[in-house]
């Protein structure tokens, strides 16, 4: 082998670890095994994400519609005319949020979630109880590996 070239060979094996490592790791990481992750809970029950999940919060409409009914007066008509102001003000982002909330609660009764938090693997699996998204993720890889 020349000299020159067994000068550089050291460089590119770094070179090659430092970019096969990070890949690897991307490659083996809970959030890489799940094409599709959704998950279930409410606010007293916190989760732990990971980033790419979808996250349904099963209270979210009644905290919308808490949002729009505070304060208002007595008076029924005021009332109607406050809450359809606020309506108004809140535009197609307030609109969005509620379409949001309300298709989460159908998704998670479509997958029959039973209680929370549920994490959804693939809408095959899930894990009741598990907080932390990643471990639960990590705990559906296991029984796949151990289950072909």
């Amino acid at each position: 082998m020349p000299a020159a070239f067994s000068r550089f060979v050291p460089g590119w094996r770094t070179l090659g670890l430092a970019v096969a490592l990070p890949a690897a790791l991307a490659v083996f990481s809970p959030a890489t095994f799940a094409a599709d992750v959704v998950v279930v809970t409410d606010i007293h029950h916190p989760v732990k994400t990971m980033g790419g999940e979808r996250l349904i919060e099963l209270d979210e409409a009644p905290q919308i519609e808490a949002e729009l009914s505070a304060n208002l007066p007595t008076d029924p008509d005021q009332a109607t005319a406050v809450v359809k102001r606020r309506l108004s003000t809140g535009g197609a982002d307030l609109q969005r949020r509620i379409a949001s909330a309300y298709q989460g609660v159908t998704d998670a009764w479509s997958l029959g979630i039973t209680s929370i938090p549920a994490v959804v693997v693939d809408q095959r699996y899930v894990v009741y109880g598990e907080p932390d998204v990643a471990r639960a993720v990590a705990r559906v890889e296991q029984h796949r590996r151990a289950q072909p």
